[in-house]
């Protein structure tokens, strides 16, 4: 009876010490897992706009006066916008690089198209790299930028921001996707949804390189 309550006690024993290193060993792996986690997480990439040019921002051929010519020619409120924006992508993460596909960039006025969408080509970032991207809308050919149809509200508050001369806010959107990568591993694609305002001066006496900007642009990154 001695030697079997012995047995028993050693292998209870036994038992526990399995059990301990078990747990000891599901702890190591979490906090290794804890460890690459925090070392390799993907960090949002930080956009900021370094440059900005206003070409042209004026009713469709009303050259800037926009009261009612769209009403006395019956035909659709619209507006004709040629700018360039060069915005400089920042990787804060000096462990992971971040690739960048199928980008669409557009600018909006007042809430609403102001020139035809651009595509982009992707984009490799590298671990704190820095990489500039430059948005071009309506091109800068002589003929005019491609009108795009707009509500009545948006011509006569272009009418109204040009006859004061004040800055105007346009909001540059870039959509797309977005993964990380680093040695062997990486994330699956991701939405990425990047919106600057920008707020710059527009008017009859606008330079031919553009007008500067008038506030700093504030951009948000989600990714």
């Amino acid at each position: 009876m001695e030697n079997s309550k012995l047995c028993d006690m050693h292998r209870a024993r036994r038992r526990a010490r399995i059990l301990l290193a078990v747990l000891a060993a599901f702890a190591i792996a979490g906090v290794a897992a804890l460890f690459v986690y925090i070392s390799y997480r993907p960090v949002n990439p930080q956009v900021s706009v370094a440059r900005a040019a206003l070409f042209q921002l004026e009713s469709a051929g009303s050259s800037g006066n926009s009261s009612s010519s769209a009403d006395s020619a019956g035909e659709p409120y619209a507006i004709a916008a040629r700018a360039q924006f060069t915005l400089l992508l920042h990787n804060p993460s000096d462990r992971v690089s971040v690739h960048y596909g199928g980008l669409l960039a557009y600018v909006t006025y007042h809430g609403e198209p102001a020139a035809p969408p651009v595509q982009l080509p992707a984009v490799v970032q590298e671990r704190g790299a820095d990489v500039s991207v430059s948005l071009l809308f309506g091109g800068l050919g002589g003929g005019g930028a491609e009108p795009v149809p707009v509500s009545e509200g948006t011509v006569r508050a272009l009418a109204a921001d040009c006859a004061a001369r004040r800055g105007v806010l346009l909001r540059v959107v870039v959509l797309g996707q977005v993964r990380y990568k680093s040695g062997l591993f990486r994330t699956a694609w991701r939405d990425l949804f990047v919106r600057c305002d920008v707020t710059t001066g527009v008017g009859a006496d606008a330079a031919p390189a553009g007008v500067p900007l008038v506030e700093y642009p504030k951009c948000f990154v989600d990714a």
